[in-house]
């Protein structure tokens, strides 16, 4: 690989040397659009456990250790599989990792699972930290999956979250804040409890309608209720450079009772191409915590952590075909168009 003395993330054809080595494996040929321009797809295995409680294997113990341990029962993925919101779940993955030395890596959920509210987490063997992978971990890899407002309908090779490869320790970050678009008419949505089923590769197949709320501010503000969960979009346009990667974190709690609540990563050339650079509203899931909490138009609900890749990616978001290229404010890829 051309990158071995730049430290950053891997753009996809480092990703692609990787799995050309053997240190990204899969139990089942890996798929033509599985490699992102700075990120992996992880696809589901063919099992799932219901457990009593999410954990942390810890240094020393095994996934599956701890699965035995804490498992009520176990799901076969390979005939599809209900999801209980408000039950947690352990998936086996299709992808296990060799990573040579000096590459670690990061999950976070895609942004189309962060937008039905299902929360998923990476597990590692020994893992002491949810999605991080240590530098040359050699072993298979887990998911934790919890929905939380929609029951979904999930099977073997549903992609749920993603995977970011990094080399060494990148010295330059930079930190843009988020502001949240509370202006006239349509400017979110707020999930329906006791909704149906979310079949999550079902892409235009769900109405709206039937699972979402629209809401209007009043005055630029949006009373935010304990407990529920909201799609809004972000106030400025989010553009990631070429040569840059970027996760969404959420901002210090102090700020508010409310909580940006999936850290979302942006694939280089997010929002822009070198022609035009308009840019795409970041669309943000937004969920109160213990008490009602007050939002204001333009008010910082998160951050964005921009980080050097190690080279020009020779594929950028959107090349593939991307639900969310220019987007504006929008629900996941499994509900038709609000309207239609």
């Amino acid at each position: 690989m051309s990158d071995i003395a730049r430290p950053g993330i891997l753009p996809c054809q480092s990703i692609d040397a990787l799995i050309a080595q053997g240190a990204i494996m899969a139990e089942s040929p890996f798929e033509h659009d599985q490699v992102q321009p700075a990120s992996l797809d992880l696809r589901l295995g063919g099992r799932c456990w219901r457990v009593r409680a999410s954990f942390l294997p810890g240094r020393g113990r095994t996934v599956r250790d701890r699965i035995a341990e804490v498992a009520m029962h176990e799901l076969d993925l390979t005939k599809g599989a209900v999801l209980e919101r408000g039950c947690v779940y352990i998936a086996e993955l299709q992808e296990s990792l060799a990573l040579p030395a000096g590459v670690s890596a990061r999950a976070n959920p895609k942004s189309s699972t962060g937008r039905v509210d299902v929360f998923v987490r990476l597990l590692s063997d020994g893992g002491v930290a949810f999605d991080d992978v240590v530098e040359g971990y050699r072993g298979p890899a887990f998911m934790e999956i919890a929905p939380q407002t929609f029951s979904v309908l999930v099977r073997t090779g549903t992609r749920l979250n993603q995977l970011r490869l990094k080399r060494g320790v990148p010295e330059r970050l930079s930190v843009k804040n988020v502001g949240v678009d509370l202006s006239d008419g349509i400017a979110g949505f707020r999930g329906r409890r006791h909704a149906g089923v979310v079949d999550l590769d079902k892409e235009d197949g769900h109405d709206p309608r039937d699972f979402w709320e629209p809401l209007r501010p009043q005055n630029g503000q949006l009373l935010l209720d304990p407990g529920e969960f909201y799609i809004l979009a972000s106030k400025e346009p989010v553009e990631i450079p070429v040569m840059e990667a970027a996760e969404m974190t959420p901002i210090d709690p102090s700020v508010g009772e409310f909580r940006v609540h999936y850290a979302g990563f942006f694939d280089p050339g997010f929002g822009t191409d070198e022609a035009h650079g308009k840019g795409s509203k970041g669309v943000l899931e937004v969920r109160s915590h213990e008490t009602p909490f007050i939002l204001e138009d333009g008010q910082t609900v998160a951050r964005l952590v921009y980080e050097p890749l190690t080279e020009r990616p020779t594929r950028l978001y959107g090349d593939l075909g991307s639900h969310y290229q220019r987007q504006g404010l929008k629900l996941s890829k499994h509900f038709r168009a609000w309207g239609e």
